[in-house]
């Protein structure tokens, strides 16, 4: 298990050469949740953009809400937007994890099947969503007139998200083929952290007691830089690269557990 932790290409070169299986059972997984709806995969598309005018509604016309030190030009409900796009991919990674192994046991007793790249579907779907509310959030920012260069940088800033997610998917998926209520308890979890990270609020509002928590965060830092692309402020390189850091060992220990874990699966299931 050592060699694993201590070995980030073992990782690389157990996934690549199931690229194509991965992508097809992330296509199978987006298309399925679409199946049988009137608009189909529309709602890709359609989805966020509802989710955006009731944000725009709510926190726009009812409570007029405000970000500190918020810009005239952009509203509080966009850069709540930026935070859940980041947020989303680890929520909706973590939170279907405990049944991405268990819920294919046909798959598992097959030897010969990658079972390490299950975990890797919620994210892929994920992603697929993000890419898509990333689009709508982009136009919304043209229209505004306020889209800048630094957007470029969205798909690097987001690398610790997507290390983080698939991190604690391979721990969750592992745990989940043994114990059944992850699938209960995970989703709590993943609701009480959205609440938890700098989504909602910026870090600098926290009180004084919480800030070492928000300041040590992963996802948290993450998110920030992530909107800060979005607002123009300046990028803090080294704290991203320290949640690059964080975020890749629990990449690695997360794989190096449900390796360790995966010779029991068939029995368990």
């Amino acid at each position: 298990m050592s060699s694993l932790v201590l070995n980030p290409w073992k990782i690389f070169s157990d996934i690549w050469p199931h690229r194509y299986l991965l992508g097809q059972l992330i296509k199978r997984d987006v298309l399925l949740r679409y199946r049988g709806a009137m608009f189909g995969v529309a709602w890709i598309f359609l989805s966020p953009l509802l989710m955006l005018a009731i944000f725009a509604f709510i926190f726009g016309q009812i409570f007029q809400a405000r970000w500190p030190q918020q810009s005239e030009t952009l509203p509080f409900w966009l850069l709540l937007y930026c935070g859940l796009i980041a947020f989303n991919i680890f929520g909706e990674t973590v939170s279907r994890a405990p049944t991405a192994v268990r819920g294919f046991p046909s798959f598992v007793k097959k030897i010969v099947f990658p079972v390490h790249i299950l975990p890797l579907v919620p994210l892929g779907a994920a992603l697929v969503h993000a890419a898509f509310n990333t689009l709508i959030l982009l136009g919304v920012l043209a229209w505004l007139g306020e889209l800048r260069l630094a957007v470029l940088w969205l798909p690097l800033l987001l690398v610790p998200v997507i290390l983080l997610a698939v991190g604690l998917a391979w721990f969750v998926a592992a745990w989940g083929v043994f114990i059944k209520d992850m699938g209960q308890i995970v989703p709590v979890l993943v609701q009480i952290l959205l609440f938890m990270s700098p989504v909602f609020y910026p870090a600098s509002a926290v009180p004084a007691a919480l800030e070492p928590f928000y300041a040590y965060n992963p996802l948290g830092q993450a998110i920030e830089v992530f909107r800060d692309a979005v607002t123009g402020q300046p990028l803090l390189w080294l704290g991203w690269a320290w949640t690059v850091l964080v975020s890749l060992a629990a990449a690695l220990a997360g794989y190096a557990f449900f390796e360790h874990s995966r010779e029991e699966f068939a029995d368990a299931l």
